[in-house]
């Protein structure tokens, strides 16, 4: 191959702007902040006998909501990225339910639910709003 060519096919990363990825959506970040309480916080506290069973579901969860958001701002239609968008709010919504069963099973404080549902209540508003604007985009072609 000429010389010319092998510079071609190199990626430069230079230009790699980490303002336009998903990474600066400020859904992606709240839900950021939610994967990591439950992994610093929630999944701790989980007994070890719950840890494959309750543990692994709030992990799945918490991963698939800024997976999917991720995942959908990759995508090249607007209407593709959306049902994205809307599975990572069905996990937030998951979540919710785990939550409430770790409060319930006597595994987590209130003060520990509070927080956490603070936390997922701030994101689902934040991706409901990206999600209406995504949705805006769709309409505006």
């Amino acid at each position: 191959m000429e010389k010319s060519h092998q510079n071609h096919f190199k990626p430069n990363y230079d230009r790699y702007d980490s303002c336009k990825d998903f990474n600066s959506l400020n859904a992606w970040k709240k839900c950021q902040e939610v994967k990591l309480y439950f992994y610093r916080t929630i999944i701790p506290k989980i007994p070890s006998e719950e840890i494959y069973n309750l543990g692994l579901q709030i992990r799945k969860a918490s991963i698939s909501v800024t997976a999917n958001i991720a995942e959908g701002y990759g995508r090249y239609h607007f209407r593709e990225a959306l049902q994205y968008y809307r599975v990572a709010r069905a996990s937030l919504y998951e979540l919710k339910d785990h939550l409430i069963s770790c409060l319930e099973l006597g595994f987590i404080s209130s003060d520990d639910f509070k927080i956490a549902l603070n936390l997922i209540e701030s994101a689902k508003t934040t991706l409901n709003g990206f999600i209406k604007f995504v949705r805006n985009k769709i309409s505006l072609r």
